[in-house]
């Protein structure tokens, strides 16, 4: 009885794996997008490529069963202005 729940533990274990990976590009750039908003990130980009595309930045996500990737970079914000300092009399 133990071998049969364990194959059969076993078995289930891919499928549930693969149903997870086969998640679609667009939708999980927005989840990832939503995480990184809500921790305050600003000036970044992601970009879906193919997986065996070469991209600058960090992989933080793959999506249609492993066949692209999701790659985060920062951007540079332009830098701010200095407030004007007011004439002294």
């Amino acid at each position: 009885m133990r071998l049969l729940a364990t194959i059969g533990v076993l078995l289930f274990v891919p499928v549930c794996a693969h149903a997870q990976a086969a998640k679609p590009c667009e939708e999980l750039k927005t989840e990832i997008a939503a995480k990184l908003d809500a921790k305050g990130v600003k000036s970044y980009t992601l970009e879906i490529v193919d997986k065996d595309k070469d991209a600058e930045g960090k992989v933080v996500g793959t999506c249609e069963g492993g066949t692209k990737k999701i790659v985060y970079r920062r951007t540079s914000t332009p830098p701010e202005t200095p407030a004007p300092e007011a004439s002294k009399p």
